[in-house]
């Protein structure tokens, strides 16, 4: 009993394995793949770990004893040093972003706490910050959409910067309470204040009510600012997958009156955004995008064919509305990303870079699976301190120029 055990931990750590570096991308199995893919290549210490103890435990109740036995023995070897090889490259290889950042830290910094990376939950339970939930920003009929701000202790005598992170899940998913908490918490321990904002989903919502909502968010907080501590000049916005599409749009897109039905005047310009592994093109000429985002897209988001009528399509694309006013970038894409593919991020960049006049900064992160900064892994908090120095530059240039002008 014992080596059938082995045989089939060892079957599985390999096949886990190969699933990591060679995830589906496109039909159904993709459901299942990526979500495994992702988890084995962002815990990859972790698995090998069960994997281990679990193998030494049947070994030491005799799975060695037969031909199976062994054979699962070996597996096991191969599949748990296949897992490991991705966690070891995150913790070796420095994060390279292009351009690489100027300037330094110049407040006192405090450390993203390594022991998130072994108790990943601990992002969500943070003692050294203060979080407010449930704010309701807007009311779209009897939806309430709401909002959660995540402050430091320390008290400031000077307004803090903010950042507001949209959430991914493909236009139809997700919560403000599931994503961006390492990003946020970092950056909230570090003296900013952090915005999780829900908005509304498709099917129930079509294009372009999502991007509305998150306007909405930052007219809100801007509003609002004075209730939090922010300085209502400098907010920045983050955001994954179609956070990372949302985000982008929302900053390239900045008081424009057709997004902004029946507030019109409010000011929803950003200081900087962070766009993590995003759509940035549903135009998609090149076919980047995959079959199943496109149907996506077209079926339940947009509920239109983009053959029939592209213009909404093109200016709901970052990519075609870039111009020499774009605030400053940070893009962060995986190579490994099996959801929304690099080349996206790559067009986008090439494009940005070439035409807006503030920096444009990108890394792209070998072995990053969708999704990875989910998880504070150890590639998550190390391209967490990459931000952290984008957006600790522009706020210092930012602090300069307001007392400068206050003097």
């Amino acid at each position: 009993m014992a080596s059938v055990l082995l045989l089939t931990l060892g079957a599985l750590s390999l096949v886990l394995a190969v699933n990591s570096y060679w995830p589906r991308t496109t039909g159904r199995g993709i459901a299942v793949s990526w979500p495994l893919a992702w988890l084995v290549t962002e815990l990859a210490l972790h698995f090998a770990s069960v994997f281990v103890i679990a193998g030494a435990l049947l070994v030491w109740n005799g799975a060695l004893g037969s031909p199976t036995g062994l054979a699962g023995a070996l597996l096991l070897v191969a599949g748990t040093a296949l897992i490991l090889i991705p966690g070891i490259r995150a913790i070796i290889m420095p994060v390279t972003v292009v351009p690489p950042l100027p300037g330094r830290f110049v407040e006192e910094r405090h450390r993203y706490p390594r022991s998130h990376v072994l108790l990943p939950f601990l992002a969500w339970w943070r003692r050294d910050l203060v979080r407010h939930h449930g704010i309701t920003y807007h009311r779209a009929g009897k939806l309430r959409l709401k909002l959660d701000v995540t402050m430091p202790k320390k008290e400031y005598a000077a307004p803090r910067p903010a950042i507001i992170n949209v959430h991914g899940g493909g236009w139809t998913t997700g919560s403000r309470k599931e994503q961006g908490m390492p990003l946020l918490g970092h950056l909230a321990a570090n003296g900013w204040v952090g915005v999780n904002i829900d908005y509304r989903l498709s099917p129930r919502a079509t294009w372009p009510d999502h991007i509305v909502d998150v306007k909405r968010a930052i007219a809100y907080i801007r509003d609002h600012a004075a209730d939090f501590g922010i300085d209502p000049e400098f907010i920045a916005i983050t955001g994954g997958s179609a956070g990372g599409h949302l985000s982008a749009l929302a900053a390239l897109t900045a008081n424009d009156p057709a997004l902004q039905p029946g507030f019109e005047d409010a000011d929803t310009s950003i200081a900087a955004c962070v766009p993590f592994y995003g759509v940035y093109d549903f135009i998609d000429d090149e076919r980047v995008l995959s079959r199943g985002v496109r149907w996506l897209v077209q079926r339940i988001v947009f509920k239109k064919r983009r053959s029939a009528d592209p213009e909404p399509f093109r200016a709901a694309s970052p990519v075609h509305r870039i111009t020499t006013g774009a605030p400053p970038f940070f893009v962060v894409h995986g190579v490994n990303d099996s959801l929304i593919t690099v080349d996206e991020a790559r067009r986008f960049v090439r494009k940005l870079s070439t035409t807006s006049t503030q920096p444009v900064y990108y890394a792209e992160l070998p072995g990053g699976q969708h999704a990875f900064d989910m998880i504070p892994s150890v590639r998550t908090i190390r391209i967490l301190d990459s931000v952290h120095l984008f957006l600790d530059n522009l706020w210092r240039i930012h602090v300069e120029n307001r007392d400068h002008r206050a003097a």
